[in-house]
């Protein structure tokens, strides 16, 4: 009877869990299919009143907010390849304990977590280097995420050992044994890193917005980010006054909905590799 009545309560919280959750979201793809009378009047729930397009048009018939999603697509792919790379590399190193001067390793890294050089500092170093309007400017500065490899490292230590012996016995070095045996193993922790950097980088504005300043190089989120601080960003929302009035009621919810679309489509196929991370780190010896 017990476990019965903890079923029914725990059916019923994580039903609100989920209703909560996923309401923010349906609501602001409602609003951006909206009419701005209905936005304004506070009448938009959970379905589009006065169905319109108006705005997606007016965004996705713009050729300078093609160019930004294709510079985000380009930031985000070599950032997140780079990121995984070095990042991976770095936790494999670090996961082993009898390397000489690990201490010093991990706390160079843990030290970043808490003290930086500041931005001005940070703004003079990327000019200095040439990196300013270019791709570099974006990837290089946060290549390698500190949490993220502290994750990478506690998974890989959690290894189990003989696996690798086994592979220096059939030959393998030291980057045979990752890449044939330990990186095939790890398919839901790099799953799982891969999403966190591909989702930072894509959702990432301020680095372009300091960097670059060539408008050919914006990413969609500086094309998004001007639109809803009232500027054109290649826009004109001032033609008009009724699409003016439309543009500005529903902006935000449309930005944010072409903003998340991609992450949204990619992350089912990933889900798995959760699912699959929680499996083995539950069968324990």
């Amino acid at each position: 009877m017990s476990r019965r009545a903890f079923g029914v309560v725990n059916a019923i919280v994580l039903t609100a869990v989920v209703v909560l959750t996923l309401y923010p979201f349906v609501n602001v793809v409602a609003r951006s299919f909206s009419s701005e009378q209905y936005i304004q009047a506070g009448q938009v729930n959970l379905w589009p009143r006065g169905f319109n397009t108006t705005t997606y048009r007016r965004v996705l018939g713009d050729p300078v907010f093609w160019t930004g999603y294709g510079n985000t697509v380009l930031y985000t792919v070599v950032a997140t390849a780079i990121s995984m790379v070095l990042t991976t590399t770095y936790a494999y190193v670090l996961s082993k304990r009898h390397l000489k001067g690990r201490p010093v390793l991990v706390g160079i890294a843990v030290f970043t977590m808490f003290f930086n050089g500041g931005l001005i500092p940070n703004y003079v170093l990327v000019s200095s280097l040439g990196l300013r309007n270019s791709l570099w400017a974006i990837v290089l500065p946060n290549a390698i995420s500190v949490f993220n490899l502290l994750v990478m490292k506690a998974f890989f230590e959690a290894m189990p050992a003989e696996l690798e012996e086994a592979g220096a016995v059939d030959g393998l070095g030291t980057y045979g044994t990752l890449w044939h045996i330990v990186l095939p193993l790890s398919k839901a922790v790099v799953a799982t890193m891969t999403l966190f950097y591909a989702v930072s980088f894509w959702n990432s504005w301020f680095s372009a917005f300091l960097y670059l300043d060539d408008a050919d190089l914006f990413p969609v989120t500086i094309y998004l980010r001007n639109l809803i601080a009232g500027a054109t960003g290649g826009t004109d929302i001032s033609a008009p006054s009724d699409m003016t009035l439309q543009i500005a009621a529903n902006i935000q919810a449309v930005t944010i909905v072409l903003t998340a679309l991609p992450i949204v489509m990619v992350y089912p196929f990933i889900q798995r590799y959760f699912v699959t991370g929680v499996t083995l780190g539950a069968v324990k010896g």
